[in-house]
């Protein structure tokens, strides 16, 4: 019977190239060595077919070159946007993302972050379901985190990019409000169980300072589900069928908190034989790529996704490395692309 093929070990490498296992490993990391040893062993290695152990790597560094990545919902398109651009600046790094999804419940979300923790991943990069939990702020002292879009308000993080909400929602109001909109919906991805997010609580409080009727309504994220909310928004009738004169009017706008519920408001509008940016007035809040070439063009707001990746990654690592930085809170402008999906009414 065949025999397995075996490891090539450091100390056969060591033995061939005539250094100590503590200088081989020392070149293989290009550490401490001359070059000429550095390229020396790195070239026996080769020949031999040596691959480092990760396992026995880990044991010596106390690292897994893993971290945690933790969307809070990847039903979200522009979410699933963020996590690969997050898992290229890691893997740049050589470092690893284990990309794991919460579904938009704050409770799985804690059991996911606990699960990575307990799996020694070296950091954790989270966009939190529920940035207020309790929970949040043991894990925080067991693993560098790093919180994108909302603060973890009772965790010590490592470091946060936050996304200006007031700013966003000022942008996305005023925008509304100069084109004669007074009746306006707000599709959130929050939940019942997580009423208090930073975004739900100030757009209501931006509403009234405008003199903006506004109704705030969970709505999920999948196109199904988000087309079945819009519907009955659209019509203002629980069954998704139009309201007679007598009925009350329907909102002139609809915010939605994400693209991916907005691509579920057009959905309906098609299905009532309504056309956006004529009928109904409909803004996104993340200016994914799909919103670019709808009919019409999705009016939205780009908070930079590649800049939030660079810098979410690069507080990580820092703070995976022990480096101080001099930033750990960047905070990221909104920018309103407006296109054809909001039209002007009559105040």
């Amino acid at each position: 019977m065949a025999r397995p093929n075996k490891r090539t070990t450091l100390r056969e490498v060591a033995e061939a190239t005539g250094l100590s296992t503590a200088a081989v490993s020392y070149a293989l990391r290009g550490k401490h060595v001359s070059k000429e040893t550095e390229e020396r062993v790195r070239k026996a290695a080769a020949e031999l077919g040596y691959e480092a152990d990760p396992i026995a790597r880990a044991l010596a560094s106390g690292r897994t070159s893993t971290v945690g990545v933790l969307a809070g919902d990847l039903q979200d398109l522009w979410q699933q946007q963020l996590m690969a651009a997050i898992g290229r600046e890691l893997l740049a790094g050589d470092r690893y993302a284990l990309i794991l999804d919460a579904g938009g419940d704050p409770e799985r979300e804690l059991a996911l972050a606990k699960q990575l923790r307990d799996q020694r991943v070296d950091g954790l990069l989270v966009s939190p379901v529920d940035p207020s939990a309790e929970g949040w702020s043991k894990i925080a002292d067991a693993v560098p985190v790093v919180s994108i879009g909302d603060a973890l308000s009772r965790a010590r993080t490592a470091g946060e990019v936050l996304f200006d909400n007031r700013a966003g929602i000022d942008a996305v109001l005023d925008y509304l409000r100069g084109l004669g909109h007074r009746r306006v919906t707000v599709l959130t991805p929050t939940g019942p169980s997580t009423p208090d997010r930073p975004a739900d609580v100030y757009v209501r409080e931006a509403a009234d300072r405008l003199g903006i009727e506004v109704e705030v309504l969970p709505c999920a994220q999948e196109l199904g589900e988000a087309t079945a909310i819009a519907r009955r928004v659209l019509t203002n009738s629980p069954d998704g069928r139009r309201q007679t004169s007598a009925g009350l009017a329907p909102p002139t706008a609809v915010f939605c908190f994400s693209d991916s519920i907005a691509y579920g408001v057009y959905a309906a509008a098609a299905e009532a034989s309504l056309t956006v940016g004529r009928d109904i007035s409909v803004v996104g809040f993340d200016d994914h790529p799909v919103s670019r070439v709808l009919t019409p063009p999705l009016t939205t707001v780009d908070w930079g996704l590649t800049d939030i990746a660079k810098e979410a990654a690069r507080l990580a690592v820092a703070a995976i490395e022990g480096r101080r930085v001099r930033r750990k809170r960047i905070l990221c402008a909104p920018r309103l692309s407006e296109r054809g999906s909001a039209l002007r009414v009559a105040e």
